[in-house]
């Protein structure tokens, strides 16, 4: 069978340029340590790969919300803490104004200090964070928690303004957490507090007036269940933070066996890399010189 010089040469070219091309993948592959260049390497592979890469993309998305969201449930337990203290501290105040040895001029002083208490609990009911928005007020993070009318009577000037609706944010495949609490029991406590100031406030007040006893009373048991209700909410806070923290280990983990297992789909084997170099090389460098003696071959020679 005869084979045309030219097609000789054409069929040797793309030869060697096929070997060449082996040979430069097997270097740009050592070089990177990659074991896939192009999704057309392995195409199972690369799917899978690509695969892992959305999941990995998405748990770390899941620990950033995780991330952020503690850093909340962490502002609203602290100023929920806060509030319980004063809260205790109200409490106290209300059994000792409750004492019918106190005399007017005692209960009047006691005034002041339960003002100031009740100012707390509204500022801190009304607590922002470092965005402005209102912790408290459900999914009215715009809205101040605590509205005050300063216009209205004693013991309906406050009012809450936000709702119960829950702020969720997703920390897992098809898991979300809540990442608010609302504080609507606080606008009922600082109006009882608030009639409570108004009568302790008032000149020659007698402690042992059905009338009195009364509101101070209620506004003992409006305490009562408040800090019920915070001490509550404080424990959710709390476990939903132990949640988080499995949440995150969990997280951390599955990622952690993510990257090894790409590791082992991805990375090169250098020492099945060095054997194919090895062989592309000497195939190449036989193919070349084959080439070169063919090439040199003249009918005239034989002659």
């Amino acid at each position: 069978m005869r084979i045309a010089t030219s097609q000789y040469h054409m069929t040797m070219s793309q030869t060697l340029a096929a070997a060449q091309t082996r040979l430069e993948k097997v270097m740009q592959q050592m070089s990177t340590g990659q074991r896939l260049l192009l999704p057309s390497d392995d195409p199972v592979t690369a799917v899978r790969l690509s695969r892992m890469d959305r999941e990995q993309a998405a748990l770390a998305q899941y620990r950033d919300n995780i991330g952020a969201l503690s850093v909340r449930l962490t502002q609203n337990e602290t100023a929920l803490d806060s509030s319980l203290q004063d809260m205790q501290q109200v409490r106290d105040l209300m059994v000792w104004a409750s004492d019918g040895g106190n005399t007017a001029e005692d209960l009047n002083a006691m005034a002041g200090a339960l003002v100031s208490l009740r100012d707390s609990l509204y500022y801190t009911a009304n607590s922002r964070d470092q965005e402005g928005r209102y912790l408290f007020s459900g999914t009215l993070s715009t809205t101040a928690t605590i509205a005050l009318d300063g216009t209205a009577a004693a013991g309906s000037r406050y009012s809450f303004a936000g709702n119960d609706a829950r702020q969720q944010v997703v920390v897992g495949n098809n898991i979300t957490q809540s990442a608010n609490v609302s504080l609507p029991e606080l606008a009922a406590l600082l109006n009882r507090l608030d009639r409570a100031v108004e009568q302790l406030q008032t000149p020659g007040i007698d402690n042992n007036d059905a009338g009195v006893r009364a509101i101070l009373q209620d506004a003992l048991t409006g305490t009562d269940e408040a800090m019920a209700s915070v001490s509550g909410k404080i424990a959710g806070l709390g476990g939903a933070q132990n949640i988080l923290s499995t949440l995150d280990d969990t997280h951390g983990n599955v990622g952690l066996a993510a990257d090894q297992a790409r590791i082992a789909l991805s990375q090169l084997d250098y020492g099945e890399a060095a054997i194919r170099l090895t062989g592309y090389q000497t195939a190449l460098q036989a193919t070349q010189k084959a080439y070169v003696r063919v090439a040199g071959l003249s009918l005239f020679s034989q002659l």
